[in-house]
């Protein structure tokens, strides 16, 4: 049962991400200031990755965009141009996650080779994280937002989360209790907690100073991706169709989003599509959420 702070969210906006499928292999610049009545206008494509682009990141000055492919290259656009500034190689299969460390300086990619990369973003490669590595696909890769102990975690399809000093490049913990394959992991803005979620349906919490599990969110549904907002004590779930905000001070479902279908849109459209990721604004008042149907769901604080 929901606490009485349902309806916490209120549908704003939903824009187009492109007319056609992810095989355009693009990536699209919006402008989100709201002028004459519009919100989410495209403004810019990014081209150069010849397969499924699969994940993209933006740095945290808003100068840079990161992208991984399924052409087992990253990318690292300028965003005033427009144009790719260095192009990464060295994995051998497709590149499934990339995040940027919190100054931006450093990279870390996940792939289908299994393994995770940290690079510079000169396109070098400093370290392949194999001694005590995963055993299958690597599907998430996040830095930890502490700088003062710095690391990154992982999560793969051998449903273990991964914990690794960037100091000296060692693997700090595994962390197990899943039962199926892991789709997503994300640490907490002050870097104290990661979750973990996939095919099993349940949201895992680990401390990441005592290296320890501490509770699951059971979601009923396969989870696509997971996020913290950055000022409340809250994780996001991208479960099927819906997104679940639990309030984790309380260990309850503080609301569940649902999409709104759009009138006229294909026959294709026409089933409940499938949320696959969700980003908060920096301020923590909007929530953004793509859609298998090609569309971006934007949700703000009531």
């Amino acid at each position: 049962m929901l606490p009485s702070r349902i309806f916490l969210f209120r549908l704003l906006e939903v824009f187009l991400t492109t007319e056609v499928e992810i095989s355009d292999k693009s990536l699209i610049v919006w402008d989100l200031r709201r002028e004459s009545g519009e919100y989410g206008v495209p403004v810019r494509s990014l081209h150069g990755h010849n397969h499924f682009v699969s994940d993209v990141v933006m740095s945290s000055d808003g100068l840079y965009a990161l992208s991984g492919s399924w052409d087992s290259t990253l990318r690292l656009y300028d965003l005033e141009t427009g144009k790719t500034t260095r192009r990464f190689c060295g994995h051998e299969k497709s590149v499934l996650s990339v995040a940027f460390s919190a100054d931006n300086r450093q990279i870390v990619s996940g792939s289908r080779d299994k393994t995770a990369r940290l690079w510079n973003t000169l396109g070098h490669c400093k370290y392949v994280f194999t001694d005590g590595g995963h055993t299958d696909w690597i599907s998430c890769v996040r830095f930890s937002p502490n700088t003062d102990h710095p690391i990154v975690v992982t999560c793969g399809w051998d449903k273990q989360v991964k914990v690794w000093g960037l100091s000296d490049c060692s693997l700090r913990t595994t962390h197990y209790g899943h039962t199926g394959y892991l789709n997503t992991v994300t640490v907490s803005p002050d870097g104290s907690l990661c979750a973990s979620g996939g095919k099993d349906g349940q949201a895992m919490l680990w401390d990441l100073a005592l290296n320890k599990f501490l509770y699951t969110l059971p979601s009923g549904g396969i989870i696509n991706a997971l996020c913290f907002s950055p000022n409340r004590y809250w994780l996001c779930a991208a479960v099927g169709s819906s997104i679940k905000i639990w309030d984790l001070e309380n260990k309850v479902l503080a609301d569940d989003l649902r999409p709104e279908l759009i009138s006229g849109s294909s026959p294709a459209k026409q089933s409940t599509p499938s949320c696959t990721c969700l980003a908060w604004s920096a301020d923590g008042q909007t929530l953004f959420a793509g859609f298998s149907d090609n569309l971006i769901r934007v949700w703000q604080m009531a």
